[in-house]
């Protein structure tokens, strides 16, 4: 079985990314492999370039021919001149640059203010209002108290509606 080293093409149109494989040569480009050995993202800047040194050197020792492309990514990550026997083989593989932490102006006045003092200021609040919730309360509860010992003037015509309507009612459980 003749085995090669190739790039998988994934991704969307016009936005590739390629892994770095082992499969046999008679399959199709982006069919079954044997074993993945890297990633490749040639759209970003640098390119991102990452290989499994340790399984690159294995395929290439026990026969796979690697394709030109993999071949020219293998020469800039040291892996080729490992296997040709150059013991000073060194990856030339540019890295992104760590992005700069962001760090607030402190001279200016914050927009936000911070989630300490937000959950702090609704529970000083909160007594405050409950305390003249009770109050008002306690001046609401005897007033109904007070209706029942003596009714308003405009409330015993409504009283004596009531008793009226009570009263049909259980002459009608008597004669039942």
């Amino acid at each position: 079985m003749a085995v090669k080293i190739r790039l998988k093409r994934m991704g969307k149109i016009r936005a590739p990314y390629y892994r770095i494989v082992v499969a046999d040569s008679r399959n199709k480009r982006d069919g079954r492999s044997i074993e993945e050995i890297g990633k490749y993202h040639p759209t970003e800047e640098p390119s991102f370039i990452e290989v499994n040194s340790e399984r690159a050197l294995y395929w290439l020792g026990v026969g796979a021919q690697p394709s030109p492309q993999v071949e020219a990514i293998l020469k800039l990550t040291g892996d080729w001149g490992k296997f040709k026997g150059d013991p000073d083989a060194v990856s030339t593989v540019r890295t992104k640059e760590a992005k700069v932490e962001f760090t607030a102006d402190e001279s200016k006045k914050p927009v936000l203010k911070p989630k300490a003092e937000k959950t702090e200021a609704p529970k000083a609040e909160a007594p405050a209002e409950d305390a003249p919730a009770s109050e008002g309360a306690a001046e609401e509860a005897p007033a109904p108290e007070a209706a029942d010992e003596a009714p308003a003037v405009g409330d015993e015509t409504e009283v004596a509606a009531d008793a009226a309507a009570e009263a049909p009612a259980a002459d009608d459980a008597d004669k039942a």
